[in-house]
């Protein structure tokens, strides 16, 4: 007879009953993906890249974007981030971007760090750039004293939960462009706005004037890794050389390519983000009608943004993690996954009602 904590196979150190909505990298591997990493583990195969499964995925990847695309799988998204802007600029080069974008936020400086890329942020209501707020740091061309602004990045769906619709993100390609710029995606949770649009992938990438993106899986049920996808590979220099100088290059990558296979292959990529962002409007629909929370922003995709009395946050969390998203404006944020259930969800928003009740009495 097993304990709480063993498995067949072995140890379990976690209880699984634990859920939480802090991140959407807390998950698990889905079912489907371990099949696929299990099958491709018998016998050899090249490695670095010269396998069948990495052959399989660019012909998938084509498929989704079209033909002509070059595809980097790589370890993770700050990689996959830093590697992309680098192929787009020279030594001199700077990407503007939104203050919230992950790459000013939360890689620790690794774009300007490790890829040598000067950011130049500008603040955004909603985590969106639009053409006159990119102007706000696209300007000083010729400058020998400025860093030059020669790519701008987005990121869909947005850090703060939003989503570019196709029109927007045209409507960016065709500014920058127009600046003689370049324009990079961090697709980190691509499928989650592909889920919300209901469109294609390349309806807001390609066909809108995406030149490179990060294509996000670890986020969306995957173990590990990401995609850089040069959708103009014109505009992206050294891609190969990169990724190895940044240490993105794995030995073993048919066990990346198996799991975007089977991500891509099927529908499992937009089962699973359509499943998310709908556990987010359930969450969001539960939280509308409490009193004393005060959401900040549209629910676009996987992620609820919120505000709470001073104190409920820091109880609910002795039960549920999530963190803080602007400790001084006790703003939050939720976060569902491909496993989040409505169970979860309803569990939760009974908390966070139970919570204000006790907080009013």
């Amino acid at each position: 007879m097993t304990t709480t904590a063993e498995t067949a196979a072995g140890i379990r150190l976690h209880d699984p009953n634990v859920r939480g909505f802090a991140s959407d990298n807390y998950s698990g591997v889905h079912p489907e993906v371990l099949a696929a990493l299990a099958a491709a583990n018998d016998g050899h195969q090249v490695s670095y890249g010269e396998d069948d499964y990495t052959a399989r995925l660019q012909e998938l990847m084509e498929e989704h974007f079209g033909p002509g695309i070059e595809c980097f799988p790589v370890f993770n998204g700050t990689g996959a981030n830093v590697l992309s802007l680098q192929s787009l600029l020279p030594r001199w080069g700077a990407v503007v971007c939104a203050s919230t974008a992950h790459i000013n936020m939360d890689e620790n400086g690794a774009p300007e760090r490790v890829g040598g890329i000067k950011l130049l942020h500008v603040p955004t209501p909603d985590g969106k750039l639009t053409p006159e707020l990119i102007d706000r740091e696209a300007w000083g061309w010729g400058d020998e004293h400025r860093a030059q602004p020669l790519a701008v990045s987005i990121t869909q769906t947005t850090e703060l939960g939003t989503c570019y619709t196709p029109e927007e993100v045209r409507a960016i390609a065709d500014h920058v462009h127009a600046r003689g710029m370049k324009l990079h995606m961090d697709g980190a949770r691509l499928a989650n706005a592909a889920a919300h649009l209901q469109v294609p992938l390349r309806a807001f990438t390609r066909d809108a004037g995406v030149d490179i993106l990060s294509f996000g899986g670890t986020k969306n049920g995957l173990l590990f890794g990401e995609v850089v996808v040069a959708l103009n590979p014109e505009a992206a220099h050294g891609l190969v050389y990169l990724r190895k100088m940044n240490m993105q290059l794995a030995s073993k990558m048919r066990f990346m390519s198996a799991q975007f296979i089977a991500l891509l292959e099927g529908d499992l990529w937009l089962r699973s983000a359509a499943h998310a962002n709908a556990m987010a409007a359930r969450l969001r629909a539960a939280v509308d009608t409490i009193d004393g929370v005060q959401p900040t922003q549209k629910t676009e995709s996987n992620g609820v943004f919120a505000i709470l009395p001073e104190g409920v946050a820091d109880r609910l969390r002795t039960s549920f993690r999530f963190y803080d998203w602007n400790e001084a404006a006790r703003e939050v944020r939720w976060m569902c996954s491909f496993d989040t259930t409505e169970e979860d969800v309803d569990t939760f928003a009974a908390a966070i009602r139970r919570e204000l009740r006790q907080r009013e009495g």
